[in-house]
């Protein structure tokens, strides 16, 4: 897993030098997370993202929150406590790059714990979302993107 981790940062052209953005500011940037910036604005976590950190991000992209249906999504939008659940249960204390990244359960700031799993073929899971691109690296922490919103219990 390790290996496909690193070879899949460098063969998606990833920058792992120099940075100079928050965790919210790289993810607007990167355009495709617009979704989950307004959920971040939403739920008042955005001083939290942009504070000292170090925070491990999986994002859903668009196209993840996109398979929530949305008269879901609308309400988990005007719900703040929940939405702050969710957003939280994809956040992780400290700043894990692909290469430190290891089969098992990981405690999130939400508080439940996150079951990262080798799914076959070289696919690395979190939960049932598919890593898409890792390493995105942010100046307080780092982005890990992925295909599905995944749910606390």
């Amino acid at each position: 897993m390790k290996k496909f981790l690193i070879a899949s940062a460098l063969g998606l052209g990833l920058s792992t030098g120099a940075y100079a953005k928050d965790i919210v500011d790289t993810a607007i940037s990167a355009g495709s997370f617009n979704t989950l910036v307004t959920a971040v604005q939403a739920a008042g976590l955005v001083d939290t993202l942009k504070g000292k950190g170090p925070f491990t991000v999986f994002a859903p992209t668009d196209e993840a929150f996109a398979k929530i249906p949305k008269a879901d999504l609308d309400a988990l939008l005007k719900n703040k406590e929940k939405l702050a659940a969710v957003l939280t249960y994809h956040v992780v204390p400290g700043k894990v790059m692909a290469a430190d990244v290891k089969p098992g359960q990981v405690t999130t700031v939400q508080g439940q714990a996150l079951r990262v799993s080798s799914g076959g073929g070289g696919k690395v899971l979190v939960n049932d979302a598919n890593v898409l691109k890792t390493d995105v690296v942010a100046d307080n922490g780092v982005i890990h993107v992925i295909d599905r919103v995944v749910l606390p219990n």
